[in-house]
């Protein structure tokens, strides 16, 4: 196969995270049983809902406030939001500058959400002299922006036309089976990175060079 273009997930394989921290995040500010909303991969109610960009964040925590106590300010619900993401190693943006500079075309497909993209994702990718998102990708799709979640295919038809790729020449790394499976069923070529792998380690092992 001729791979001439990677498109990457964010959290879980590029982006540390730890649903965990999240879930003891609204503990604290009173959620009774936050794991009901927070899964792995998908979300449910209002956090599904600024994640496929139903909701604005002004109406997410809106929605949130009657399993909240009461008082709980907006900048409480999105520290606690937050907690989800750990943060970038720099050895992955050193991987995907690397494959950059190799004459891959670098894209980005998140199921992710306006809270966290303007603020810990994008601080992640500016700290400590870094380039920026728009160093480390062509492009970039989010759930939010284009009213899809993965695994839903509209959301990979989306990715493919608004950055002209084709299926075929195109590699999907994901932390998520079902992911993969949805992009694989549209003709990608899937890459699964499980948790305690690093995708420039399985790349390596694909035979792609690094």
């Amino acid at each position: 196969m001729e791979i001439k273009n990677l498109l990457f997930d964010l959290g879980g394989v590029i982006m540390n995270i730890r649903r965990s921290d999240c879930i003891a995040a609204f503990q604290r500010l009173g959620m009774a049983h936050p794991e009901e909303f927070l899964g792995e991969y998908v979300q449910a109610g209002p956090f599904m809902g600024i994640e496929n960009g139903s909701m604005t964040p002004a109406q997410f925590r809106d929605a949130l406030r009657p399993y909240l106590r009461r008082g709980v300010a907006d900048e409480e619900i999105d520290a606690a939001f937050t907690e989800f993401l750990v943060g970038i190693p720099s050895s992955r943006l050193d991987a995907l500058s690397r494959l950059r500079s190799k004459g891959y075309r670098i894209y980005l497909l998140s199921n992710t959400n306006p809270i966290m993209w303007n603020g810990k994702i994008a601080d992640e990718f500016n700290r400590d002299g870094r380039l920026g998102i728009d160093g480390y990708f062509d492009g970039v799709v989010t759930s939010f922006e284009v009213h899809s979640m993965k695994p839903d295919a509209e959301i990979f038809r989306t990715a493919s036309r608004n950055f002209g790729i084709a299926p075929e020449e195109t590699l999907f790394l994901d932390d998520s089976a079902k992911n993969i499976e949805a992009a694989e069923a549209l003709g990608f070529h899937g890459l699964l990175v499980e948790p305690g792998t690093e995708f420039p380690d399985l790349m390596t092992s694909a035979g792609f060079c690094l």
